[in-house]
């Protein structure tokens, strides 16, 4: 009876080591794998009736593979922590003053859990009119008029650089507001190294960047293929860090409250999703494709997710 006794002790001895090992081994990354977090905008056929999301309802593939998703969380009630940067090119017509109104509307209407910064582009780099705060009003008394040609002419993608590279460490989302012609003076073609950038900075940050077209002081400001090339530059700039570009032809919108909306619509249907991807020696940037099973209904993110080495 004894010897029975310890033998059934020592099999659930090993029953318990062997599920301790199951579950130690579920919760550590596979080889060759890293864990990644990127931010999720969910759209819908019906804006005004986008569906929650939940993780079963979500798939993601690397290529042909579909990956582990680990977790999915609604940016929302604890969890809705948000860092915006209202970003302002200094080389912009005075013009854009008369729609301050609807930006300094669009900030008081914000969630307390939202802190809101006002920056102006100037010369590759960001000078900062108001810090991160939760006081909105302060924010909003930030906006002046840019200072227009008279402070010269840089690249905006290197301001974008900057402030990204300069944002105080937080586990808030990382947003960015920019009204700008997208003009780069600096490379005016169609490659530019800047932009490029800009946007690497953005996707290995997991900052995401919404872009509205607002003329040019001066001569520029109606120069059709420079309107054009800032206008593609923009769009670029924010569907490839999982943003919006906002545009009205060719021209300075009439009123920006339009648009802001739906941007404010866009920051309340938002997840951060966190999956197992491929990795290799050294990071990269890859191409992930999400989907859901959810109809009438798409995932927006970056174009590309940076992925650490492998651990």
């Amino acid at each position: 009876m004894k010897r029975s006794h310890f033998t059934w002790m020592a099999v659930l001895t090993l029953l318990i080591g062997m599920n301790a090992s199951l579950a130690w081994a579920a919760q550590k990354p596979a080889a060759g794998t890293a864990p990644v977090s990127v931010i999720v905008s969910v759209e819908a056929g019906n804006a005004k009736n986008v569906p929650a999301i939940s993780k079963d309802d979500v798939h993601v593939f690397q290529g042909p593979d579909r990956l582990n998703v680990t977790d999915w969380v609604p940016l929302q009630g604890e969890h809705a922590g948000l860092e915006l940067l209202v970003l302002i090119d200094e080389t912009s017509t005075y013009r854009i003053a008369s729609q301050f109104n609807d930006i300094r509307h669009f900030m008081d209407a914000q969630p307390p859990s939202t802190k809101i910064a006002v920056g102006y582009m100037q010369n590759g780099i960001v000078r900062m009119a108001q810090n991160f705060t939760a006081d909105h009003a302060a924010a909003g008394k930030a906006l002046r008029f840019p200072l227009g040609e008279a402070v010269g002419w840089s690249s905006p993608y290197l301001s974008v650089t900057d402030a990204i590279q300069r944002w105080p460490k937080s586990s808030a989302r990382h947003v960015i507001f920019m009204i700008s012609d997208g003009m780069d003076p600096l490379q005016p073609g169609y490659v530019d190294s800047y932009l490029d950038q800009a946007i690497h900075t953005a996707q290995r940050t997991g900052t995401q960047v919404y872009t509205i077209y607002v003329a040019h002081a001066g001569h520029y400001g109606h120069s059709f293929w420079r309107i054009y090339q800032g206008q593609v530059n923009l769009s670029r700039l924010a569907d490839e860090t999982g943003g919006e570009g906002y545009f009205q032809g060719f021209s300075t919108p009439v009123a920006f409250a339009p648009y802001l909306d739906q941007f404010a619509a866009r920051l309340t249907h938002q997840y951060r999703i966190t999956f197992l991807a491929r990795a290799g020696d050294k990071p990269d940037y890859r191409h992930i494709q999400f989907e859901t099973t959810v109809p009438n209904t798409e995932l927006v993110t970056a174009d590309q997710v940076y992925i650490p080495a492998a651990k």
